[in-house]
């Protein structure tokens, strides 16, 4: 399934196929940020100056995360005081460390993702469960 939507950001007009973007961001003000695919090009939707493209944003995150797609598994996680949705499945290494934490990079973005049982149990038991069943290896 191919999702594209026409993006204006910055007097630019995009067709971004979302179905290859990996991971989104929402901000405490409003604002979502995604990366383009295979770049580190953020793009930053704002809903009060571009609420059209807002929209689409949502309804597509709507999509993947109210709906189980048998393709892609998508978590919720909130780190540094902002939401990211994140396709786990294209995630390409996980580090665990001694003292329980995971580490993770967001495609596109190398942006690192750091979260602890403590911190954010919910997200942390539903990364730990992903790497468990996708690898096979168990995070001790």
């Amino acid at each position: 399934m191919t999702y594209w939507v026409k993006i204006l950001y910055e007097r630019k007009e995009y067709v971004v196929n979302f179905e290859r973007v990996h991971a989104f961001c929402y901000e405490r003000n409003g604002r979502v940020t995604f990366w383009l695919p295979d770049s580190a090009i953020p793009i930053v939707i704002n809903p009060q100056s571009n609420l059209e493209d807002y929209q689409k944003v949502l309804n597509y995150l709507e999509c993947v995360t109210e709906l189980e797609l048998n393709y892609s598994h998508w978590v919720k996680i909130i780190y540094e005081k902002n939401e990211y949705i994140i396709n786990l499945d294209c995630i390409s290494s996980f580090c665990h460390e001694p003292n329980g934490r995971i580490t993770f990079w967001l495609p596109d973005a190398t942006i690192p993702i750091i979260i602890s049982s403590l911190s954010n149990p919910e997200s942390y038991q539903k990364v730990v469960k992903y790497v468990e069943k996708a690898t096979g290896y168990f995070l001790s």
